[in-house]
């Protein structure tokens, strides 16, 4: 369709409004389009006076650190954010992209934060162009896609930036075993290991940096897959290529698989004279002023910091583990790993403890 004959049926429809803005603005790189209108109008259109100008829309942080994600404007008139009847409005999208979260709203003097976001966001505002988000105390829930809108008359565009925080992906089952967890025991499997459900892109990025899990596990979307770097019978078929299994949207009550689960943290362990109990082990980290490390620190340890050790200690879940980095004879010797022994009995004096300290 012609874009004079688009034009003129949506202004017979009425509903000529936002919209055309956007088209301008993706399909006329001059920002102005002259139009000829029969027996309705004649004359030049310009495009919208504002647009976004932010030349990245990715941005990198750490857990705990503070970061500015970029919004920046270009007008063609003269105000500014700061001045009446201009709105900007920041969002985060849920994971499946369904739903948005308000995160900030300003208009003029008045600013409103929102949700878990109070206290913890501002608008950089370094100039009469910057509508930047600052967020500080980033969390593993911040991890997402957020939109910075700004409104302004008739002009509403939006902008696009992704959060991403430095972590590891890791596999999870319970004590009962592989496939016991509907989406929302998936949920809380990983909020008891100081994580969360991991996304589709950094389940990606895992594999793409060598993760091969045979297991199905629920992923934040509600979706359900598995990474495979070696293809093989049991996982997909020997002749089909590596990449993500997809089992794709599972009832979320009612279905059962593992979890990939997302964390960033650090361990250590701790020299102990003797093997511990269970008990023991919780009570020996928490005498050193930290507690007892969890999966989904000892797996960021390992994969962030290439922590080695061969000695099998307990973790939080009841679970017995070590990380090899160096595989070599008796620990490990084919692959790095983060080797699982099992669920032993509590009362067992056999194994020491891998203890975690926040940061100071």
């Amino acid at each position: 369709m012609g874009f004079k004959k688009w034009f003129i049926g949506n202004v017979q429809k009425g509903i000529f409004q936002r919209s055309f803005n956007t088209f301008l603005l993706a399909n006329q790189p001059q920002c102005e389009a002259t139009i000829l209108l029969d027996h309705l109008y004649s004359g030049t259109l310009e495009c919208p006076r504002t647009s976004i100008i932010t030349t990245y829309n990715r941005v990198f942080a750490s857990r705990g650190s503070n970061i500015t994600l970029p919004c920046r404007l270009h007008r063609q008139h003269g105000m500014s954010f700061g001045s009446l009847g201009m709105r900007i409005k920041w969002t985060k999208l849920s994971a499946d992209e369904s739903l948005e979260e308000d995160v900030l709203v300003s208009m003029g003097f008045h600013k409103k934060s929102y949700g878990s976001f109070q206290g913890r966001v501002h608008l950089l505002e370094a100039d009469d162009d910057d509508a930047s988000l600052v967020l500080s105390d980033v969390s593993l829930d911040d991890v997402g896609k957020f939109h910075c809108e700004v409104i302004d008359g008739i002009d509403d565009v939006i902008h696009e930036v992704t959060l991403e925080v430095q972590g590891v992906v890791f596999p999870y089952s319970p004590r009962l075993g592989r496939y016991n967890l509907n989406f929302h025991d998936a949920e809380q499997a990983c909020l008891d290991q100081d994580s969360v459900v991991a996304s589709f892109d950094q389940l990606y990025e895992a594999w793409r940096s060598g993760m091969d899990w045979c297991n199905a596990g629920w992923l934040n979307d509600g979706s359900v897959q598995y990474p495979i770097t070696k293809p093989r019978g049991p996982c997909g078929g020997a002749n089909a290529r590596a990449g993500l299994r997809n089992y794709g949207q599972r009832e979320k009550s009612k279905s059962h698989y593992d979890v990939f689960c997302f964390t960033s943290g650090r361990l250590y362990w701790l020299v102990q004279p003797n093997k511990l109990m269970f008990a023991e082990a919780v009570q020996a980290c928490q005498d050193d002023g930290a507690e007892i490390a969890n999966v989904a620190q000892m797996y960021a340890a390992w994969k962030l910091n290439g922590y080695d050790r061969c000695d099998s200690g307990w973790l939080a879940d009841g679970s017995v583990r070590y990380p090899i980095s160096r595989p070599r004879r008796n620990c490990s010797p084919t692959e790095a790993a983060v080797r699982f022994v099992g669920f032993p009995d509590k009362k067992q004096k056999l194994f020491g403890v891998y203890c975690f300290k926040g940061q100071q």
